[in-house]
């Protein structure tokens, strides 16, 4: 089954679904829940169904740190929650750890791992704001924190062609190189 297939059969059979008007803050919580634990697990398990053991290397490199870092984020700035539940709004960890975990799906196999990845990433970002449990730069931050840590520690399972995304002051792009 490939990737995508597993990832929507997930989302259905937990009963996500896109169209999520007036929902709860509860439900939104419980999408970003699902959301993160999923990619989480997606990228520890793709590399070892694989008998990839780097690529599941890489990928705890990459989570590992970016729940370091959100965890020094937060300690060291008092950034109160919008629902007022405590100060440790900045940086959203589920973000971080869903964007970590999707640039690593990215880097080791390519887009059609990445794209959907990145997807439910962004939904779980989005959920984490919707449920008041941050404000839009925690996300942002966190989303930040993620894909420097997958981008760090992820090599290409396959390395003939990649895509490496670039931003200057003046625009951004996607460079596409090929090696034959």
């Amino acid at each position: 089954m490939k990737f995508h297939h597993l990832l929507t059969a997930l989302l259905l059979t937990t009963g996500i679904t896109p169209s999520a008007n007036a929902i709860s803050d509860n439900s939104w919580e419980d999408i970003s829940d699902v959301g993160v634990i999923s990619l989480i697990g997606t990228a520890l398990v793709l590399p070892a169904a694989r008998n990839d053991w780097e690529g599941m290397r890489q990928a705890a490199y990459s989570i590992g740190t970016a729940t370091g870092v959100t965890l020094v984020g937060k300690t060291l700035v008092d950034e109160e929650r919008p629902d007022n539940s405590d100060d440790d709004s900045f940086p959203s960890g589920h973000t971080a750890n869903a964007f970590a975990s999707a640039t690593t799906l990215y880097r080791r196999y390519g887009w059609q791992a990445g794209f959907p990845a990145y997807a439910v990433a962004t939904l779980t970002g989005i959920a984490r704001e919707r449920a008041r449990q941050h404000h839009w730069y925690d996300v942002v931050a966190g989303a930040a924190i993620g894909g420097l840590s997958g981008w760090f520690f992820t090599d290409a399972f396959n390395d003939k062609v990649q895509l490496v995304p670039w931003i200057d002051s003046k625009g951004g792009g996607v460079v596409v190189s090929m090696r034959w």
